[in-house]
């Protein structure tokens, strides 16, 4: 998939030969590890800021964009906040969300399929040079569309956010159960389009239940606003709460 997340290092199911596999483990563990190191840096550095951060991953098409459009007029008022945005490549989401008059950064990895904790460092960076992008409340991470490599890259962030669309279907968390094992909260969106989709919500929240009964689970439609003041009830808690500390 990418040279940065090592989907391209061939596995012992790859070649015949044993040697590989070792090789292998060593690059993973060494990336990895260089990661959550500069991951934890990031997250001194947001706790510094005084900023919650949260990472949102998906599929491509969930509605994460749409989430911070209407999450932004919701708390714009009372909550600064600030996004980073992640794509393979253009601004377009970055657009969206500049014309919703927050400082946003978009990152565009050029191929890679999740932003890491380098690629982030380097847009808080970009982002505190921003009108107002040095006293954010809160920080939105848009991660790449893609529920594999982002589930095991940690950026910093405070929370992680996993998104599911009505359209997609209710069988993601047994396709990937890492993206739920590893998150904070799921959001099952779209639920305005329930009456043209076979999505069976119960079914759905207790599978990813079943995986991590940590889990947050809310479900709504950004777009009419049904269920979604449990969303930003949460985020008003999430920052009154680090104010506190």
């Amino acid at each position: 998939m990418c040279d940065s997340c090592g989907c391209h290092v061939p596995t012992e199911h790859d070649h015949t030969h044993s040697h590989t596999s070792p090789k292998t483990v060593d690059v993973h563990t060494s990336l990895l590890a260089a990661n959550d190191a500069l991951a934890k840096l990031n997250r001194e550095h947001f706790e510094a800021m005084g900023a919650v951060a949260i990472n949102l991953i998906s599929s491509p098409g969930s509605g994460k964009t749409t989430l911070l459009e209407h999450t932004i007029e919701q708390l714009g008022g009372g909550i600064k906040i600030g996004v980073i945005e992640g794509d393979i490549e253009t601004e377009r989401d970055a657009d969206r969300i500049r014309a919703k008059g927050v400082p946003v950064i978009q990152l565009t990895t050029g191929g890679a399929c999740h932003l890491d904790a380098a690629m982030t460092h380097k847009g808080l960076h970009l982002l505190e040079k921003q009108p107002g992008g040095d006293t954010i409340d809160l920080l939105f991470i848009e991660n790449v569309g893609n529920l594999v490599c982002p589930a095991t890259f940690d950026l910093g962030e405070h929370k992680r956010v996993v998104l599911v669309s009505v359209p997609e279907g209710p069988d993601k968390p047994a396709k990937y159960p890492k993206a739920f094992t590893s998150s904070d909260i799921f959001l099952i969106t779209k639920t305005d389009l329930l009456p043209y989709f076979d999505f069976p919500v119960p079914e759905c929240k207790a599978e990813a239940l079943h995986l991590n009964p940590k889990l947050t689970v809310m479900d709504f439609s950004s777009t009419t606003g049904v269920g979604f003041e449990a969303w930003l009830q949460y985020l008003r808690d999430l920052v009154k709460e680090a104010k506190t500390k």
